[in-house]
């Protein structure tokens, strides 16, 4: 796959689908997501409306440049220091992942495209629609928080997942076990559920990178950016869609809620039975309001 050079001497893996003259649209995802962790369903909806679907591996993660000389994060001295309003040092911040975005765009000789984050890659993707206003079209954020400190807390079982360690024996077996623990815990209880398809998925996801301590990381960036983020998503003027799913434990419902009441003249998706992840029955429902949010796009 080619690589797009950013900031820090970072270089971004990416991929694209889809039809080259296509309307350009930007994935972007959260926590420790590599290309191949995406909804292969979600993907070929979007390709399937003729978007030319651009996935990239966030910095530290998957093969894009590693921040290995960091080591782990220590997320519990990070939330303390957050909560102390202190400093919290970290390799990067979200503002630099919204900018290797920004690159591989750059690099594709792409000057605007639909911006649309997942989770983690939500915030990223809210950052990036204020920061690189001229390379948003639109701007799609899916099972993310707006940042505003005050809303609804993950539930016990998402936030005891959040804190502890994945795949702490470092295997294959090992990761495609917690796959289906992770389900358990983030899976949509409105949809199937085929473990063998998350297990396939775990090991191949496995075999290309495997990297907790770059997922870590990623957390410490959205810790350490935390504050702020808030106070430009009313700025934010490219037409914008919120999508949640309304079972959704690790980000409530409302912290989306609170994102399209912030942003104006935002649109809001809620998908009943839908939890925090991309059940293959809802990917063609979420395809068709990513483009009818598109077609605002002047």
């Amino acid at each position: 796959m080619p690589r797009a050079p950013s900031t820090q001497g970072v270089e971004i893996e990416y991929v694209t689908y889809g039809p080259d003259d296509g309307p350009p649209l930007l994935l972007v995802g959260g926590l420790g997501v590599q290309i191949p962790s995406w909804s292969e369903k979600l993907v070929q909806e979007l390709a399937g409306r003729g978007f030319r679907v651009i996935a990239y591996d966030n910095r530290d993660c998957g093969l894009s440049t590693a921040f290995d000389d960091w080591g782990p994060a220590d997320i519990g001295k990070a939330f303390k220091q957050a909560r102390a309003k202190e400093t919290v040092e970290a390799p990067y911040k979200l503002e630099d992942m919204a900018d290797d975005g920004a690159a591989v765009l750059d690099h594709l000789g792409i000057k605007q495209a639909h911006i649309v984050g997942s989770s983690n890659g939500g915030a990223i993707a809210q950052i990036f629609a204020y920061r690189h206003r001229d390379k948003t079209a639109t701007l799609t954020s899916i099972m993310a928080t707006s940042g505003r400190r005050g809303l609804p807390r993950p539930s016990e079982k998402a936030n005891e997942w959040l804190g502890r360690p994945k795949n702490p024996a470092g295997t294959r077996e090992g990761a495609m076990d917690d796959a289906i623990a992770s389900a358990e815990v983030l899976g949509s209880p409105g949809f199937p559920r085929n473990e063998a398809a998350l297990r396939d998925k775990a090991a191949m996801l496995y075999d290309r990178s495997f990297n907790p301590a770059g997922a870590s990381r990623h957390l410490l960036a959205s810790i350490a950016s935390a504050d702020g983020r808030v106070e430009h998503l009313a700025g934010i003027s490219a037409p914008t869609l919120v999508i949640h799913g309304k079972e959704d434990p690790l980000v409530p419902v409302a912290a989306g809620q609170d994102l399209a009441d912030t942003v104006a003249g935002a649109d809001m998706l809620v998908i009943a039975g839908m939890a925090h992840d991309y059940p293959d029955a809802a990917c063609a429902r979420i395809a068709s309001a990513i483009a009818a949010n598109a077609a605002r796009a002047g």
